[in-house]
């Protein structure tokens, strides 16, 4: 007997290398061979609908790895035995076989094939297919479950073929590595990391500014800290400036009233061009504009890359409307509508205000013109990069775009066209973009943070944010090259940080308030010159830990 190694559904029963995967298969669900030993699966509906929920089977007996978005911004890690385990929204489902199945023991003379040890890995990744994106989720009664969605209710199917890659093999890294390629050849809405042009910060020790002054960020704080950083041999060679430096408008906000709790997140953006924090800041004329500035700080504080922040929609809550800078760009106030699965696990306050106090989105036709402006002006003042946030928020506001996958791909690609033009060595960080829309529909983006923030506050939150990148680099390792985010060099998980930065492949950073440091820690992870020795591949848990749980298992 020949055992193959593509999926294939016979009788109710969904079998890999000759193990049973799924039970209880519907007649609905199809199968679609990519190459010889991988294949999609699908289903069709007797109705057309924005959004449909299929069943793929009961899973149960396996050792699974769940990546899944806990929130809309994030994913996280879960491990489980059962699809009673499997979370809505997720993104990457990784099986371990490792008993005979009833097939291998009544042909063991035939299965000699099999890796010696007898454990294989099986994959399921949900994917896009046309206008629609898929996720995984499972049911207490172990039922798998695919469900695709358009965010539009105009946007309608009543079949999806190619929604959920399934491929198996024996070595798990070469296992999802090899299906990403089989997606980039076969979709071409995205490309493996191979193909992509990798940015020149990440060999060089950097600091963000966020954690030093958050939104209080000014010239004079950052030639502060970069003073500080000098003063104890280990200088900062690129830097972000994060949110703090743009002008914006909170207008739902009175001058001497208290702050509308939520309306923070609907301030908009007036202008492409710096706020009065960064104009004529400095008495001794050091900082009469950015370009000043930043020309100051790379002839005078060595400094070789600057980033600039700024969301994805332009702020938080879009562009300001009535703004005569953004009229050009044709903006209306649209209201985000939130998937069932974004809502699903954990809510998200930013997402709730702005459900509430709406988006000011920039006309489709017109984005690509937006961002050269806004780059084109940012290179004018010296500044190499951005850092580009709050992503998955164009999810949200697909309705009368041709919905959330139509809406992300321009987006992505006036992005992605604007830093190809304007920025050398495609200087751009992606933040806040764990779904698969952003995920599958880049093409140059090369560097993306890989989980929540460092939370300096949160004591209980460390481990987790380690484990998150290094699970989440499975999948994101293959497309980006993950960022770790900022850590402070002064903290009681300091060194824990700094070794998990040393071997994550990253950009090595951090977010220290002047005169907070730990060179001891800071110069162990940078050399002299300012660079950084960075691993070739991204961090991820070995073998033996892929189905362990360091966060949970109590051990230290």
């Amino acid at each position: 007997m020949t055992v193959t190694a593509a999926p294939t559904v016979k009788d109710g029963f969904l079998t890999v290398r000759g193990r049973t995967v799924l039970s209880h298969v519907p007649g609905n669900v199809l199968v679609s061979p990519v190459g010889t030993e991988s294949a999609f699966l699908g289903a069709t509906s007797t109705v057309s609908s924005s959004r449909h929920v299929f069943d793929l089977g009961i899973l149960q007996g396996y050792k699974l790895l769940s990546l899944f978005r806990v929130k809309i911004w994030w994913m996280i890690p879960r491990l489980g035995l059962s699809a009673s385990d499997v979370p809505m929204e997720t993104q990457l489902l990784l099986l371990q076989a490792n008993e005979e199945s009833a097939l291998e023991d009544e042909f063991s003379s035939d299965c000699e094939e099999l890796a010696t040890d007898n454990t294989c890995y099986i994959l399921f990744l949900p994917v896009l297919d046309g206008q629609f994106r898929a996720t995984l989720q499972g049911t207490q009664s172990n039922q798998l479950q695919f469900c695709i969605e358009s965010g539009d209710a105009h946007v309608q199917t009543s079949q999806s073929l190619e929604a959920v890659l399934v491929n198996s093999g024996d070595n798990p890294f070469e296992l999802i590595r090899d299906s990403i390629k089989i997606l980039e050849k076969h979709k071409e809405t995205f490309c493996h990391l191979e193909n992509k042009r990798i940015p020149a910060h990440l060999d060089w020790f950097g600091w963000c500014t966020w954690d030093a002054f958050y939104t209080a960020v000014s010239p004079q704080g950052i030639k502060e800290g970069l003073q500080s950083f000098s003063n104890g041999g280990c200088s900062p060679k690129f830097i972000i400036i994060d949110d703090g430096w743009q002008e914006i408008l909170n207008t739902f906000h009175k001058e001497g009233e208290p702050v509308i709790e939520g309306t923070q997140f609907a301030t908009r953006l007036a202008d492409i061009r710096e706020n009065k924090k960064f104009i004529n800041a400095d008495s001794d004329n050091s900082c009469s504009n950015l370009h000043d500035f930043v020309d100051y700080i790379k002839h005078n504080m060595n400094v070789k890359y600057v980033y600039m922040w700024h969301a994805l929609a332009g702020y938080w809550g879009g562009v300001l409307p009535s703004s005569d800078t953004m009229k050009k760009y044709n903006p209306k106030l649209a209201y985000p509508i939130q998937s069932p699965g974004a809502t699903g696990n954990l809510r998200d306050i930013a997402m709730d205000s702005l459900e509430k106090y709406g988006v000011g989105i920039i006309d489709p036709e017109n984005l690509y013109d937006f961002y050269n402006d806004y780059h084109s002006y940012l290179v004018s003042c010296g500044v190499d990069g951005v850092k580009v946030d709050v992503q998955n928020l164009i999810e949200t506001l697909g309705s009368g775009y041709g919905g959330r996958v139509s809406l992300t791909k321009r987006y992505q690609e006036a992005l992605e066209q604007s830093v190809t033009r304007n920025f050398k060595d495609n200087n751009l960080i992606c933040c806040m973009c764990h779904n698969s829309d952003s995920i599958y529909s880049s093409k140059k983006s090369a560097t993306a943070r890989a989980s929540e923030d460092f939370m300096p506050r949160e004591p209980t939150y460390q481990t987790l944010h380690v484990a998150s990148v290094a699970f989440n680099s499975l999948l994101l390792g293959e497309i980006f090259v993950p960022d770790w985010d900022m850590f402070h060099s002064k903290h009681e998980t300091a060194e824990f940080h700094a070794a998990a930065r040393a071997i994550g492949g990253c950009a090595v950073y951090v977010s220290d308030k002047p005169g907070n440091h730990d060179f001891k820690i800071l110069k162990k992870l940078v050399l002299p010159n300012g660079s950084v020795l960075r691993a070739r591949f991204a961090g991820r848990p070995t073998r033996d830990c892929l189905f362990e749980d360091p966060v949970m298992d109590g051990k230290r």
